[in-house]
């Protein structure tokens, strides 16, 4: 758990718990989130929505930085969302609840087909 003091990561970074301003602002952690950009091919890993335009991707952890600091620089614990789904994933921010990850997949495909694989058009219920 994040106290009020800042973290130092192995890699040398601080991690503040108010504001994670030096990790976001970090070489490393630039480098980290293109890294996993490219990896999930500028695609929101919840939709599939292209995220290359410049500011359509937001690069999350999945686990917080708050409740684990040692995975902030973890690549394994980064996914690149779309801005829909980042909001999803942070309703928190806007709503004072707890960081949720389901997520709700919107829009059809050009044949009218929802691409939501849980939609009940797909599932025949």
């Amino acid at each position: 758990m994040v106290t009020d003091f800042a973290h130092t990561l192995c890699v040398g970074v601080e991690i503040h718990s108010r504001s994670n301003q030096t990790l976001y602002d970090s070489l490393a952690w630039k480098r980290l989130r293109l890294a996993t950009r490219r990896r999930d091919r500028f695609k929101c890993v919840v939709c599939g929505a292209d995220v290359s335009a410049s500011g359509a991707a937001r690069s999350d952890h999945i686990i917080s930085v708050a409740e684990r600091p040692d995975l902030a620089l973890v690549a394994s614990n980064i996914r690149t969302l779309c801005v829909e789904h980042d909001n999803q994933a942070h309703r928190e921010k806007g709503h004072g609840k707890a960081r949720d990850a389901r997520f709700v997949i919107r829009g059809a495909d050009a044949s009218g087909m929802p691409i939501d694989p849980a939609h009940p058009w797909l599932n025949g219920r």
